[in-house]
């Protein structure tokens, strides 16, 4: 009896790796296709194929009669700058201080580190990006936002892709519901989809900016979702929080 419930585990653990190492694959492949995605579109963009799009999209978020008014009531452009203000540096660094904190002091010590790292590197990624392109900012429009740096890609959106994407799907593979995997990834995508929408209604970003740093920040967040589905198969960091890496070991 003990041999075949040894066998039944043993067949349930390849199960299990097998289906991981196939989620990773999946992960991989649509990974590569948004960074293939994002170097397109900087192609086009420094061709100049994007301009009249650009131009429309951004026209249509402003009043026809006065270019300086966006579209809507006073408090949405206000919320559109505090939107705007959830893919700062600032507010990503605290809230990825947090999310790390939680789970260090969940007595999950190697998923904490490996969050944070997944983390300042999805940052430092955004930055280099910024540096290696030199495209104006919109100059159809007042700037609605203090700006400080080039255009393509936005920095905000592509940190906000990097970032909530990355703590979102990172984070759900540590919680054991499925109900809240959805609620983080969603939130996460949520987030991130508003950082992005601001930025061209406040008139600091061509749409095409927002694109790429999406593109470029989703990509690196799944990344970061594949390591961390080969690091849990492995057993480098925990399963979850209800599963310290320290209790698994002594149950084995």
């Amino acid at each position: 009896m003990a041999g075949g419930d040894k066998t039944s585990v043993a067949s349930e653990t390849l199960a299990e790796h097998r289906r991981w190492t196939r989620s990773a694959l999946v992960l991989a492949v649509i990974s590569a296709a948004l960074a293939l995605g994002f170097f397109s579109l900087s192609r086009a963009v420094s061709r100049g194929a994007t301009g009249d799009l650009d131009e429309r999209v951004l026209l249509a978020m402003r009043v026809p009669e006065n270019l300086a008014d966006p579209i809507g009531p006073r408090w949405v452009e206000e919320m559109g700058r505090d939107m705007t203000a959830l893919g700062g540096v600032a507010v990503l660094g605290l809230i990825t201080a947090t999310v790390v904190a939680f789970f260090w002091l969940s007595s999950m010590h190697r998923a904490a580190v490996y969050i944070g790292i997944a983390s300042v590197g999805s940052i430092l990624l955004a930055t280099a990006l910024k540096h290696s392109f030199d495209r104006p900012r919109p100059d159809l429009v007042p700037h609605g936002s203090m700006v400080y740096t080039s255009s393509f890609p936005s920095g905000h959106s592509t940190m906000a892709a990097a970032v909530y994407l990355t703590l979102g799907m990172v984070a759900s593979r540590f919680v054991p519901r499925r109900r809240l995997k959805v609620l983080l990834i969603g939130v996460a995508m949520l987030v991130t989809a508003a950082v992005g929408v601001s930025r061209v209604y406040l008139g600091v970003h061509w749409p095409s900016d927002v694109l790429a740093g999406w593109a470029v920040g989703a990509s690196w967040a799944l990344v970061c979702w594949c390591v961390t589905i080969w690091l849990q198969d492995h057993g480098v960091i925990e399963q979850d929080l209800s599963h310290p890496i320290e209790v698994r070991r002594a149950t084995i």
